[in-house]
């Protein structure tokens, strides 16, 4: 088959590509900027997604179409975070529609679940998404499966917790070169909330199944195997044989001054981050169980290889790389006064 992947030099538009390759399949990517990695005989096609004509010539003869292309977070984006999230997966949507693609496979985030309260989530638990990137990736879900409701192409849907693996920078840069450096980490809260991560490589697994079965859906993804996010930073900081604890912050000062920073550009952290990361948050993986997917990683398992892949990698991370925003560092602004208290 002739697959096409937008967004395909990021952090999972990479792995789905390679995947495929590994595969023998026929594969071209779409985005912005090219990798350093980009393989030899993979057709690159530099095109903004919200370029019509341009997504338009690049669905001709595709079979299937892995649309990946997103504004995370961490890119502080703004409006453009509906341009790109929203109007840029309708093109999608609608130009695969145009050229008559087999099948369509979104992925989406956990993000548009927001601030939950009951748990495990599932396809029944409300969708409530409580920030500006958590709605546009709702509202991108919802066009394009408005765009292709009435057709007959499959319309996989993904919906992936927070990634962990070889290669995953972003604001993990941050806790784990803290963590090399023995300053101390902090939580929101006590920090005893359940908190499910990812690896990417049992995400991999479960997009392969989901694409191997072909039926529409909503898959949620999310480690077999976790404990609180407090056991989880402790446990990569024994790990390290790091001298850095875990402190508590008080929750309604610490979102409040995190919101305000935000607001002025000084701190690196999205609303995402500090809306939501003291508040317990794990999917029900069974419905994947049952179609024959097996997570390898637990949490413990992806921070030990991250973090190890980190320490290995010191002296080829660039800041100002030409790259996603999960393939590259993330400066810490205001966070460096914290850093020299700790």
């Amino acid at each position: 088959m002739n697959h096409l992947i937008t967004g395909g030099s990021g952090f999972l538009g990479n792995l789905i590509m390679r995947r495929l390759l590994d595969q023998g399949e026929e594969v071209k990517v779409l985005d912005i900027w090219k990798a350093d990695d980009h393989p030899d005989g993979v057709e690159f096609i530099n095109c903004d997604i919200r370029d019509r004509n341009g997504v338009s010539k690049a669905m001709k003869n595709i079979d299937m179409v892995h649309h990946n292309v997103a504004l995370v977070p961490l890119t502080k984006s703004g409006k453009t975070f509906w341009d790109v999230n929203v109007i840029g997966s309708q093109i999608a949507a609608e130009e695969a529609l145009k050229a008559g693609v087999q099948g369509f496979i979104h992925m989406s985030s956990s993000a548009l679940y927001g601030a939950v309260e009951q748990f495990p989530i599932n396809n029944q638990t409300p969708i409530k998404p409580i920030e500006i990137y958590g709605r546009a990736k709702l509202a991108g879900e919802e066009i394009v499966s408005k765009t292709l409701g009435n057709s007959n192409l499959p319309l996989i849907v993904i919906r992936p917790r927070t990634i962990l693996g070889d290669g995953r920078l972003g604001i993990f840069q941050i806790l784990f070169d803290w963590i090399k450096d023995n300053k101390n980490v902090y939580v929101i809260g006590s920090g005893n909330v359940k908190f499910q991560f990812v690896h990417a490589h049992d995400l991999m697994d479960a997009y392969m199944l989901a694409y191997e079965i072909g039926k529409s859906g909503e898959y949620n993804v999310g480690a077999g195997s976790f404990g609180t996010l407090r056991n989880a930073l402790e446990n990569i900081i024994e790990y390290a044989g790091s001298i850095s604890q875990v402190k508590s912050l008080p929750v309604n000062l610490t979102i409040t001054t995190l919101t305000i920073l935000d607001w002025l550009r000084l701190s690196p952290l999205a609303p995402w981050h500090y809306l939501t990361y003291h508040k317990e948050f794990y999917f029900d993986i069974k419905p994947l169980i049952d179609l024959g997917w097996n997570p390898k990683f637990s949490n413990d398992e992806m921070f030990r290889e991250s973090y190890d892949w980190f320490i290995n990698n010191l002296d080829f991370i660039e800041y100002d790389k030409n790259t996603s925003a999960h393939r590259k560092p993330v400066k810490e602004s205001i966070l460096k006064v914290v850093r020299w208290l700790s």
